[in-house]
């Protein structure tokens, strides 16, 4: 447990480092992610974002087990 939190707090480390770049990435902006904007209202629900995200943690999950 003690080595996952670490590698989860570098993780963290890395992305607030190179969150620059990182922001510049299409993630958020994704066909499928919902966006109601409206004067003095804005909705965001990233669908699409969150599920390339649960697959691409998932499978470096499943790699790491092997």
């Amino acid at each position: 447990m003690q080595r996952t939190l670490i590698i989860v707090g570098l993780l963290i480390l890395l992305a607030g480092l190179f969150w620059p770049w990182v922001s510049q990435l299409p993630f958020g902006r994704l066909p499928g992610d919902v966006v109601v904007d409206k004067p003095g209202f804005r909705f965001y629900f990233p669908i699409t974002t969150m599920v390339l995200v649960s697959v691409v943690v998932s499978l470096f999950l499943w790699l790491f087990r092997q």
